[in-house]
């Protein structure tokens, strides 16, 4: 994928909390986008009440959606990340996921906190636009 991450000298580095700050998407390329993931089981059922397994369980879920069009994890662009009770702790897990994942150039990333997701045990979901050259 010929995407481009910028993280801008006059921004603060975002990569240690696991985001860019843009990306640019050559011209021509197609945008897959990826609704709301969440730590679930192949039945639809969460993994565990464990935020960082939550975590771990939807970035899977994620590259198996990017799968079924044949891309992979680094070929999205950016996420969209949701968080119940939204805390600095929870920063730590979803920083590791993302760096195990992306490295040094991770995808642009918005995390919005939120008061509850689709069921009360869903911890953490993540939208994603990926891209295909």
């Amino acid at each position: 994928m010929s995407l481009t991450i910028v993280n801008p000298a006059g921004l603060h580095d975002p990569v240690a909390r696991g985001y860019s700050h843009t990306a640019v998407v050559p011209a021509g390329a197609e945008l897959i986008l990826i609704a709301g993931q969440y730590g679930s089981t192949p039945a639809g059922e969460v993994v565990s009440a464990d935020f960082a397994e939550q975590v771990r369980q939807t970035f899977h879920n994620i590259g198996v959606a990017l799968a079924a069009h044949g891309l992979e994890l680094g070929d999205v662009v950016q996420l969209r990340t949701y968080v119940v009770n939204h805390d600095v702790g929870r920063l730590g897990p979803i920083a590791a996921a993302v760096g195990e994942i992306w490295g040094s150039t991770p995808p642009t990333q918005t995390l919005i906190g939120v008061a509850a997701l689709a069921t009360p045990d869903v911890l953490f979901e993540v939208e994603a636009v990926a891209v295909r050259t």
